[in-house]
């Protein structure tokens, strides 16, 4: 079970540019996820003999337990046997030299007969003790639950300033995922994890705790020997194992410095105090600057002079820690002024128990001009969409003049850090998250528009599309999802610059210092994703959508809450999932109004389940529009007691749908979720 994903430089031209402000993290659970990991199932058959050559899937699913930096793309040849041009070399942040780009041919024959001997003769877990064979059964077992999903692009035939960029934009990945391993408290755990498997899961996750939903809570699944508390390095650790110390810092007098985003929480003295990130990792900001320095050079004299701008700036700003005029550099740089997206940055906090520090990130992609016509639509109603969303919010929010963009289509070449999740693709982004770029409505918008869309994740996806749903429901959702993902997509984007976002104020607090960290970030997700099926039954009633278009978005929106629920609703500490939690609230919603509905003796689209999801889409556009007024208006007026009482219903309590929830998962997690590589030439 593979996927290839491919990015032919020459497809991706310069298209219309997009800004926003607020956060946004639009994780899409249909066909979503991260890093090299394996697909599900390992091979049942017996290992091949390696004369006789080796199935592509086991040569694949031998590769991550090896710890290859190598896939196998497709046998062409009809061998058996992979060739040196049928395999892709993988980028990784590991300290091996697995970093530059593809090697010679002889690294890559070399790795491939490495994996092809390894399948014809498994390891044995012989003379393993019985807590270390259950960690490594442990550690195969969270491997399993990913599908590899290979992005390749081909860089060959840029011009010489570029290439040169590019090579510097990789070191500054790697500096950032060190980085970002740092900020996750787990770079000293990598030198004490050695068996592949370990190496495996520690490359993928970012950090030595399994993630995979049927696997995360499990103590003994984890990369390294010995038992360690899950603690991130911005607290101190004798913090983290009090599970309330999130609420402990938010009540304190200084919680405002000790809780702002650039910041760690360091003891001095005995004391908890406030350390700027420069001077928590000063010489991994370093490395970071100087990359980001050298690729600046690298194009000095060519056409590229606001992403040149933007390094210089960026680069600046992991010297200073003040990100502010590289937000501005990064604002003015637009579509239409270069062929490249490149973020790189702290931005999204959800990936801390607290949900306040920003992660350190790098985005890198090539410009899709197809956003050029879903914006020439939106644009002239998008001060209406705004004063439509503050009459459902209500007193005291008052609509204000938006100035955002609407998101900017991207292919994503590499993600690096916060951005490459273990499990689960981000497709739309609104940055930055604070200050005035932030603030004034001056941010970019993005929707990654080759996420997931391969023909492996597609027959997977509808795999679990006919598992969950009754036939005439799984006929809606289109057999081509991409128009109707954007759409999704761009509207879920654009939601986050509308309304009561993060940064607006009611009786001077925030939504964070009224909800909460976790909470904040749900309930801004769900106004969100919520707004994507509110709005497109509005766009419909003033001409601008059709129908159909909203038919089919509707429907691939459900599939997306189905397969977000079925992650499980709070990760391994306990954490509250924003997504699957948005999802759960989105569907119990709908079917409490009728709109969905479960029929118990129906088969199943698949035509063996017992049970299945019944959609009628005509119940839609007055359930949306209560469920947005109520969700508007608790960001409103910042009423907690209502907050917690739409996550009590949907999330905690019994009801028809809360008991469908292990339904929904086992169902779905039939299919691992895509696991995402990157692999470049240049």
């Amino acid at each position: 079970m593979t996927s290839i994903v491919r990015i032919d430089r020459r497809r991706a031209a310069p298209a219309a540019t997009d800004h926003s402000a607020p956060k946004a993290m639009f994780v899409l659970g249909l066909v979503a996820s991260a890093i090299a990991c394996a697909c599900a199932g390992a091979p049942t058959a017996p290992a091949p003999d390696e004369a006789a050559g080796v199935a592509r899937d086991t040569f694949n699913y031998t590769a991550v337990t090896a710890y290859e930096p190598v896939f196998w793309l497709a046998d062409r040849d009809s061998n058996g046997r992979p060739a040196v041009s049928e395999v892709a070399w993988l980028w990784r942040s590991a300290d091996d030299g697995a970093d530059r780009g593809r090697p010679s041919d002889g690294i890559v024959e070399a790795a491939i007969g490495r994996v092809i001997a390894i399948a014809a003769r498994p390891d044995s877990a012989g003379g393993l003790d019985i807590a270390e064979a259950a960690r490594r059964r442990a550690v195969l077992a969270e491997l399993k639950q990913g599908r590899v999903t290979v992005i390749a692009t081909d860089l060959r035939d840029l011009g010489a300033r570029e290439k040169a960029m590019v090579g510097h934009l990789l070191q500054a990945a790697i500096a950032i995922e060190r980085l970002h391993a740092m900020q996750r408290g787990s770079r000293a755990a990598w030198d004490s994890v050695t068996d592949p498997p370990s190496r495996a899961l520690i490359q993928r996750n970012q950090q030595p705790w399994c993630g995979a939903a049927q696997t995360e809570s499990d103590p003994t699944c984890r990369a390294v020997t010995a038992a360690e508390p899950r603690a991130v390095g911005v607290y101190p650790v004798d913090l983290q194992g009090d599970t309330g110390f999130c609420a402990t810092l938010s009540a304190r007098p200084d919680a405002a410095a000790l809780l702002a985003p650039f910041v760690a929480v360091r003891r001095r003295d005995g004391a908890l105090v406030a350390v700027p990130y420069t001077e928590a990792w000063p010489e991994a900001m370093n490395v970071v600057a100087v990359a980001l320095e050298a690729a600046a050079a690298d194009l000095e004299g060519g056409d590229e002079v606001p992403l040149q701008a933007y390094l210089r700036a960026a680069a600046g700003a992991f010297r200073s820690n003040d990100w502010n005029p590289a937000d501005e550099a990064w604002a003015a740089m637009d579509a239409r002024s270069s062929r490249w997206y490149l973020r790189i940055a702290p931005d999204e906090t959800y990936w801390e128990p607290c949900s306040r520090k920003a992660g350190f990130h790098m985005t890198f992609a090539r410009i899709d001009q197809a956003s050029l016509a879903w914006q020439a639509r939106l644009e002239p109603v998008k001060q209406d969409m705004e004063n439509t969303l503050a009459t459902l919010a209500g007193p005291p929010y008052l609509a204000r003049e938006v100035s955002f963009h609407l998101p900017d289509f991207i292919e994503i070449v590499l993600n690096a850090g916060e951005a490459r999740s273990a499990l689960g693709a981000t497709v739309g982004q609104s940055l930055p998250n604070w200050g005035p770029v932030a603030n004034e409505g001056r941010g970019r918008t993005v929707a990654m528009t080759n996420i997931g869309t391969d023909a492996d994740s597609r027959a997977a996806a509808r795999r679990q599309i006919n598992s969950l749903l009754c036939a005439d429901s799984a006929a809606l959702v289109p057999v081509d999802t991409a128009n109707a993902v954007r759409l999704g997509t761009v509207l879920h984007e654009a939601a986050h610059n509308l309304g009561p976002a993060a940064e607006y104020r009611v009786g001077g607090k925030v939504d964070e210092e009224w909800f909460g960290g976790p909470l904040a970030a749900m309930l801004e997700e769900l106004k969100a994703q919520t707004a994507a099926l509110y709005l497109a039954d509005w766009l419909v009633e003033r001409g601008v959508l059709k129908a159909a278009e909203r038919d089919a978005s509707h429907a691939t929106d459900m599939v997306w809450a189905f397969g977000q629920v079925a992650q499980g609703l709070f990760d391994g500490r306990g954490k509250p999932k924003p997504y699957p939690q948005l999802a759960a609230i989105q569907v119990g919603t709908l079917m409490a109004e009728g709109a969905l509905a479960w029929r118990a003796r129906e088969t199943a689209a698949n035509g063996r389940d017992t049970g299945c999801m019944h959609i009628d889409l005509a119940r839609f556009p007055p359930v949306t529009a209560k469920l947005m007024a109520q969700v508007a208006g608790i960001k409103a007026r910042g009423d907690r007691a209502a907050a917690d009482a739409l996550t009590l219903t949907h999330v905690r309590g019994d009801s028809a749908w809360t008991r469908l929830h292990a339904l929904v998962q086992e169902r779905w997690r039939r299919e691992p979720r895509a696991s995402f590589v990157y692999s470049l030439r240049f």
